[in-house]
């Protein structure tokens, strides 16, 4: 067992519950927030476990989500970005249970958490299909294209989970106007899926065919 990359998964998922506590708790003024935890829970939970199966099954592929940095210039652009949208998204989901501004019918907080697994359940598919997924945009050593299974739907299955995912977490927050800024969210990975394509169609062989296959990259017959 590598000692060293469970200690660094337990670490970052430690700094995320702390993190996004603040982010949610501080402006709602209150730890009496159900909807704050029941996001605490969907995201932190099926997190540790993804995590311990990957650890003893694919720890190549935990070391590298846990270790990579994006080194492309547009590309940290992207993230940064996606950060600061995050921030503002649940800050003002908390700032908007603290002062009662829009409340969001219970209905549509269960509808989110719903969808939120079933997301986080696409995303372990994707896993479980792409041994060579990363959080950078890179071309590794002997990686072959694949076009099997949700890859061969769309071209970005990550992607889309991840759309879901993030589209969903205002909801279970119970926070429309947090949906409103993580709707910032689709040109944000758009603009990172056109960069990775201009990478993944010179480095890596075969892609060019695999698009010409798949047309779709995110949602079918959409976009």
């Amino acid at each position: 067992m590598n000692k060293g990359l469970l200690k660094d998964g337990l670490i970052k998922i430690a700094a995320g519950i702390v993190l996004l506590g603040v982010l949610l708790f501080l402006p709602a003024g209150t730890l009496a927030w159900p909807n704050g935890w029941m996001l605490m829970v969907l995201l932190f939970v099926p997190m540790f476990i993804a995590g311990i199966v990957m650890y003893f099954k694919a720890p190549e592929l935990l070391r590298s989500r846990l270790k990579a940095k994006e080194t492309q210039s547009d590309q940290k652009d992207v993230i940064r970005w996606s950060g600061l949208m995050f921030i503002a998204a649940f800050v003002l989901a908390g700032l908007n249970y603290r002062f009662g501004w829009i409340r969001m019918p219970r209905w549509a907080v269960v509808l989110g958490a719903v969808i939120f697994l079933l997301a986080y359940a696409m995303f372990g598919e994707v896993l479980r299909e792409n041994e060579y997924l990363s959080r950078t945009i890179e071309v590794r050593e002997g990686q072959k294209v694949v076009d099997t299974g949700l890859y061969g739907i769309v071209r970005h299955p990550m992607y889309s989970a991840t759309v879901f995912l993030f589209l969903s977490m205002p909801l279970v927050l119970g926070s429309i106007l947090s949906f409103a800024v993580m709707l910032l969210y689709l040109p944000i990975i758009a603009k990172r899926i056109r960069g990775e394509e201009k990478v993944l169609e010179k480095e890596l062989e075969g892609y060019a065919e695999y698009k010409q296959k798949v047309r779709s990259r995110l949602i079918p017959h959409i976009w």
